[in-house]
């Protein structure tokens, strides 16, 4: 059966906001397909194209997506079948005043190194062998690509919130475990949800040190439901990798950020075991691990991976 498309050029949304108005309602189940621009939206094409600022407007996120009968306290669940890269190169770069290492003297600020993506061989031009596989090239170094979704969340509970910005509602996660095989859960927080989603990396490491990973336009096979009235309320992202669930959280301090990935942590241990809450954090430090998504942003994002064996999903 085909999926509806629903592409950047239908729309996309520069804030997550309370009041969103959908591109497409899907209905609870839907497969669906969302074409993704790269964050920058096409302008950096080659090694001469210099970021001097971050842009007001920056991840253009596909949508927004309402789901039919998602309602505030349910849960979203966006299963994440592949992401798929779109174009036959990728970018990473620096900006001024952005970036973890932004004021050494010795870092170009602004630097750009397009990353073309590899076609030799059986992988097409847009990257793919169909086995998941093709690379990207950087200053002739090859790096595996393993698509993410950069940015990816609903609408917002009270104000509305930057795509560069993370937060409770999701946004500008850069998280590496946003991507194919993964299971997203989002708190719903107005009428439908209001799912949207780009900023696409062809390739990124945990902490997104420089502030970008191989910026790139994507394909993304997505199946979109609601969980009503769950058992456990879910204040901020989580995920489910196969081996591991994890709390995503986001702060204005990395402090702050982890604390709350491990509150999250421990309300659901504490529903798995039957554990006091003590207990649950006790547990927690046996079992749990602190994970670093992004450290650039406006907030810092963190998670805390509890393996499978001891964590399911309670929804």
């Amino acid at each position: 059966m085909s999926r509806e498309v629903i592409s950047h050029r239908d729309s996309h949304v520069y804030e997550f906001a309370p009041e969103m108005d959908p591109v497409y309602e899907a209905a609870d189940g839907e497969s669906l397909t969302i074409e993704t621009i790269d964050s920058l939206n096409g302008a950096i094409r080659t090694d001469d194209d210099l970021l001097d600022a971050i842009p007001e407007e920056v991840n253009a996120a596909t949508g927004p997506i309402a789901v039919e009968g998602a309602s505030p306290g349910d849960v979203l669940t966006v299963e994440i079948e592949d992401v798929r890269v779109a174009e036959d190169r990728g970018r990473v770069l620096t900006a001024p005043g952005f970036g973890l290492l932004q004021d050494d003297p010795d870092i170009e600020h602004p630097a750009t190194r397009i990353t073309e993506v590899d076609a030799a061989g059986d992988v097409d031009a847009a990257g793919n062998d169909g086995t998941g596989g093709g690379r990207i090239e950087f200053e002739g170094v090859d790096v595996s690509i393993d698509p993410v979704i950069g940015t990816i969340g609903v609408a917002t509970a009270e104000e509305p919130v930057s795509t560069l910005t993370p937060d409770d509602h999701g946004g500008n996660l850069d998280t590496t475990d946003m991507t194919t095989g993964t299971t997203a859960y989002f708190p719903v927080f107005q009428e439908g949800a209001m799912l949207a989603m780009g900023d696409s990396k062809a390739a990124m490491a945990d902490g997104e040190m420089c502030g970008t990973g191989a910026e790139i336009a994507t394909e993304i096979d997505v199946t979109l439901s609601v969980i009503e009235s769950p058992e456990v309320p879910l204040d901020r992202p989580l995920v489910d990798t196969g081996d591991a669930v994890k709390a995503i959280a986001s702060a204005e301090t990395m402090e702050a950020a982890v604390e709350l990935a491990n509150r999250d942590v421990v309300r659901l241990l504490a529903n798995e075991h039957g554990f006091s809450r003590t207990e649950a954090y006790l547990f927690s430090s046996l079992v749990g691990g602190l994970e670093v998504s992004q450290v650039v942003d406006p907030q810092v994002t963190a998670r805390n991976a509890v393996p499978s064996e001891h964590l399911s999903v309670p929804f």
